[in-house]
């Protein structure tokens, strides 16, 4: 049996996953490399007002590791955070993090990776298992004139909490979800919110009611009342799951039917209707869901504004019809570098080559975990992976428990390097990609999930396929020496 030494990169959800799943298999050397302070990833990263998660309470969460104290059906990004620092102390793999020691190089030679942090740290392990996550590097827009900007203004992603809000004149730019949340969350604490919409949004309604205290203690003393609430949710966002893969689903034609109630039933003036009603279908974007941002889009002091942005000056922003919109503070609401995966980190594999080099056109991965000539480099939520479909904690267990596999091989010391190979990876990527085609997001809007060419970079097909691909490696599909 050949002894194993493990870096784990990132300690968000995949990364404290990927722990507790590597000690379960009886693989205690390793070194989880974090860039930020604490646990969290993007739940660390994100922390403006009205934070919640899109998928319900009781999916987003660990099968190992429910949890009966969440507040609410959806829940509050800081119970997220908490729950993640909770599980990761409970299981006890905080203790093998490196805090504030981002890597900056992971290099293939001799048979192993070599690391390199910024501190200056060194490393040398045989496997290295990136759970970098998608959304941690924010995308700030090209904003002409936004340092000279006299308020204060920082990336929803870069909250600065030490800025006032209450009382002061708000500007939001953007429209995804982290915008909606936060124009739910202020409006009625500022004097005025203004947000920029470049493109509009259609709303699923959808309420978040509290957990009560009753049913908390229910499920304290009846745990198995979790994992039915787990299994009946799981049933519905397969639903979801079926929709948004097939264009033409009766599915999808419900979820658009309820969000164009949702809009013509709860928007009263007109004008301000039609300004918000999106020229796509949805969920061609990623769907939006909130309980009430029509009905904070309508208060009073909150204005909508859809004229284009042409700079920003000492004062507030220049639209496109000669307005100026001052303000006390701007947030951009901009998004995330969806397509850096662990870059900058610089990743050399066999024979020098670079990913920057390997990923010159765009990210791509077998089934999202492996890439060619990076052997022994194992991806959590990679390229082209469920990232639109379902609970990602779900899918990157079902990953983790694929990567086992594959790591088993090399903990036999009969082989010492397992990739996938390139053929197996371009046809899937032709697969993929002549399947995209049926998605709803290839059926006119323009969106994070869409790659140069495009093709939606996420998962085309059923989720049971997903589970189905995960169950056990294809060894004809890797190289392995």
């Amino acid at each position: 049996m050949r002894p194993l030494r493990f870096a784990i990169i990132g300690a968000g959800m995949a990364g404290i996953l990927s722990a507790i799943k590597l000690t379960g298999a009886g693989f205690t050397d390793f070194t989880i490399y974090e860039k930020g302070e604490r646990v969290g990833g993007t739940w660390r990263e994100n922390t403006y007002p009205g934070l919640s998660c899109d998928v319900p309470s009781q999916l987003y969460c660990y099968s190992f590791a429910p949890n009966p104290e969440w507040s609410h059906v959806f829940s509050p990004g800081e119970e997220i955070r908490t729950y993640f620092e909770d599980v990761a102390r409970d299981f006890g793999v905080d203790t093998s993090i490196r805090f504030d020691d981002e890597v900056i190089t992971c290099e293939f030679y001799d048979g192993r990776w070599h690391l390199e942090t910024h501190a200056g740290h060194r490393d040398e392990v045989d496997v290295v298992i990136a759970a970098t996550g998608v959304l941690h590097r924010p995308k700030f827009g090209d904003i002409d004139g936004i340092d000279t900007f006299d308020g204060a203004w920082f990336h929803s992603a870069r909250w600065d909490h030490s800025v006032k809000l209450d009382g002061a004149r708000v500007g939001i730019i953007g429209t995804g979800s982290t915008a909606v949340q936060i124009t739910s969350a202020l409006v009625k604490r500022v004097a005025e919110l203004t947000l920029f919409q470049r493109t509009a949004q259609w709303i699923m309604p959808q309420t978040n009611p509290s957990f009560t205290d009753a049913q908390k203690e229910q499920f304290r003393a009846h745990p198995e009342q979790l994992e039915q609430m787990h299994d009946s949710l799981s049933v519905l966002f397969g639903g979801f799951a079926k929709a948004v893969v097939d264009a033409q689903s009766p599915e999808i034609q419900m979820i658009e039917a309820a969000c164009r109630s949702n809009l013509e039933e709860n928007v009263a003036d007109a004008v301000l209707r039609e300004r918000l009603r999106p020229d796509y279908r949805a969920a061609c974007k990623r769907l939006i869901i909130s309980p009430d941002f029509y009905d904070a889009i309508q208060q009073p002091n909150a204005e909508l504004v859809t004229s284009g942005i042409e700079r920003v000056e000492s004062g507030g922003v220049r639209t496109a019809d000669g307005t100026l919109h001052e303000f006390d503070v701007l947030v951009l609401a901009t998004g995330f570098e969806v397509d850096a995966f662990m870059r900058p980190m610089k990743v050399v594999g066999r024979d020098g080559r670079t990913l920057n080099e390997e990923w010159a056109a765009r990210p791509n991965a077998y089934l999202s975990i492996s890439i060619p000539d990076f052997p022994n480099f194992f991806m959590l939520n990679g390229p082209n992976g469920p990232v639109g479909n379902f609970s990602l904690i779900e899918v990157a267990e079902l990953q983790f428990s694929y990567i086992l596999q594959l790591i088993e091989l090399l903990k036999s010391g009969e082989n010492r390097e397992v990739c996938a190979t390139r053929i197996a990876m371009d046809t899937f990527e032709a697969e993929r990609v002549e399947a995209a085609r049926k998605t709803i997001w290839t059926t006119g809007c323009s969106s994070w999930y869409l790659d140069d060419r495009g093709v939606p970079a996420v998962w085309p097909w059923l989720f049971e396929r997903f589970q189905s691909e995960m169950a056990s490696p294809k060894l004809e599909s890797y190289d392995v020496a």
